[in-house]
């Protein structure tokens, strides 16, 4: 099965920061995760609050964990919040169903891993993460 490697994590949030300054979004933070959830790459901009990090993490988390962006995630929460907060004490506040992380496939839909990103709004954090995966030849999820 392919697996996600650092160059391509490293590509991702080399692009994801690209497009966010860009798009003149406050300082943030892009998370890659490989399909086992385990951090493959990190990067936090200056002046980005000392929160985002484990936000970005927690988004792609989720995402990965469940096999959902964290947008479907959200609206899933929504529509049923016992399950969802049992799934966030289960996982010890790492999951974080919140829009601002994708799933990272290959070309064939293989699930690699997801992105997540905190410091914009939630559509910006998705957006920038959708860039830095297309701009790996990768499939955003």
């Amino acid at each position: 099965m392919p697996r996600l490697t650092l160059a391509q994590a490293n590509r991702i949030i080399e692009a994801a920061l690209a497009k966010a300054r860009e798009m003149k979004v406050k300082p943030l933070a892009v998370a890659v995760l490989d399909d086992g959830g385990l951090l493959k790459a990190l990067q936090r901009e200056d002046e980005a609050s000392m929160f985002r990090n484990d936000v970005a993490i927690g988004k792609a988390w989720a995402a990965v964990g469940m096999g959902a962006s964290s947008r479907t995630l959200l609206q899933r929460a929504k529509d049923n919040p016992q399950f969802f907060g049992a799934l966030a004490a289960t996982a010890q506040g790492k999951f974080l169903p919140q829009t601002g992380a994708v799933l990272i496939k290959d070309p064939e839909g293989n699930v690699l891993g997801a992105a997540g990103a905190s410091g914009g709004t939630g559509e910006e954090d998705e957006a920038v993460c959708i860039a830095g995966i297309l701009a790996t030849g990768l499939v955003s999820g």
